[in-house]
């Protein structure tokens, strides 16, 4: 059995530091990954996130397979930092109540459900609007909100596939390839926060809120990049490259005699210094077929098996010493535990371990923002399915036990012990 990494403790941030988004109260109504990221990033830098989990379950990631501590997965863990979570079931008239209670206080809310969900609730923009004008009411979807795709349910891989992402990854012998963590999802969280602050930022102009809305499908044709506008432009459809972007042979994977380098010398003057003051090949740079990068690429498999040919003939640590002090971008094809173990990782301090009511502690991966004057909160691990139920009750509805003994009692939280 491979040993767990040792983390250190987080090192707590300086006592009085302000938050960025103090006093922010924001109702989280998302689920698996999209969503929860959005949110999280908000909770990490000062918002008062609530979670709301149906309580048959809660949120689908908390019974992924990937791995769990303390009763707790490590996908729900990741995406659910510093939130208080409260169940409510929606199918209760006295939980809907509950609901709409929190959105007339929020800032902010965020949901992911599929189409007509909220509206089915009356929790809807159009429904809460009214007696919320400050609102901002963020909607993220598979194929947003509007048109004939807005009832149809879709996930990240599903609109790699369609949106024509999935078919730049992999090798151009094989299938296409979707990439292995979520990153429509991760793209489309981080833009739903984007846009989350843009109209907040609006609203101190305006003084009045907005809906916005982030669909995957959006996020998937933008993150094409310049293969998408390279089409439109010449209408040649682009294939998948592997490794090495446009077929580049000084870009992509290489095999030194003991372990591979990932080496990126994508124009004129890094090749050069390449091939001569690293390969000692200055016949590399005279030779008409590759002199130039157009060149280059029109010979690339002779090139590729030249450079190939020369890396097999030492060792790693021996080319990474050479390219290093030749400025050539090269770094080590780690796994993640050779990833996360790696100085420029650990360095970082990006990896430690926090307290957590069920495992003791669990560990916990830094958001890769980072902010002089308003630093992350002291991260707060992903709440126990209810755990905040009547904490953010009283806190921020100002419900008294009785209310909420009431509530509990109708059902409005599921079965019993989904409060704390």
């Amino acid at each position: 059995m491979t040993a767990k990494p040792l983390l250190p403790e987080r090192t707590p941030r300086a006592k009085g530091e302000p938050t960025a988004l103090d006093g922010l109260l924001v109702v989280d109504f998302t689920r698996v990954v999209a969503g929860p990221a959005c949110t999280q990033t908000l909770a990490d830098f000062g918002a008062e996130v609530i979670k709301v989990e149906n309580p048959d379950g809660g949120d689908d990631t908390r019974h992924y397979e990937h791995a769990e501590i303390g009763g707790e997965s490590a996908a729900f863990l990741s995406l659910n930092r510093n939130k208080s979570g409260i169940t409510l079931d929606f199918n209760n008239p006295a939980a809907l109540e509950v609901a709409r209670e929190l959105i007339a206080k929020a800032d902010v809310v965020v949901e992911n459900f599929s189409g007509g969900v909220m509206k089915k609730f009356g929790l809807d923009y159009a429904s809460v609007a009214p007696t919320n004008p400050r609102l901002i009411y963020c909607s993220i979807s598979a194929y947003g909100r509007k048109g004939e795709f807005a009832l149809r349910p879709g996930f990240d891989p599903i609109t790699q596939a369609e949106s024509g992402f999935m078919s730049l990854n992999g090798f151009p012998d094989g299938e296409p390839v979707r990439t292995g963590p979520p990153i429509v999802d991760m793209a489309t969280g981080m833009s739903a926060c984007n846009a989350i602050l843009l109209a907040l930022i609006a609203r101190d102009r305006l003084g009045r809120g907005q809906q916005v809305e982030v669909a995957l499908i959006d996020t998937a044709v933008a993150m094409t990049g310049f293969y998408g506008m390279a089409y439109l432009i010449s209408g040649t459809n682009p294939g998948r490259f592997g490794n090495s972007p446009n077929g580049s042979p000084t870009v992509g994977v290489y095999q030194a005699s003991d372990g591979p380098l990932y080496m990126a010398c994508a124009n004129d003057r890094l090749y050069r210094r390449l091939v001569v003051d690293v390969l000692n090949r200055p016949d590399l740079v005279t030779d008409p077929r590759f002199a130039h990068r157009k060149n280059r690429t029109a010979n690339r498999e002779e090139l590729r098996a030249i450079i190939a040919g020369v890396f097999a003939g030492d060792s790693l640590e021996n080319w990474m010493t050479k390219m290093k002090k030749a400025n050539i971008p090269v770094g080590y094809l780690r796994t993640v535990e050779e990833g996360f173990n790696a100085p420029e990782v650990r360095d970082r301090h990006r990896l430690s371990r926090i307290s957590h009511p069920t495992a003791g502690a669990v560990p916990n991966i830094e958001t890769p923002l980072q902010m002089s004057l308003t630093p992350t909160v002291d991260p707060v691990a992903a709440p126990l399915l209810g755990q905040h139920t009547r904490e953010v009750l009283r806190k921020t509805l100002g419900y008294d036990e009785r209310r909420i003994a009431a509530l509990a009692e109708a059902g409005a939280f599921g079965k019993a012990g989904n409060t704390a």
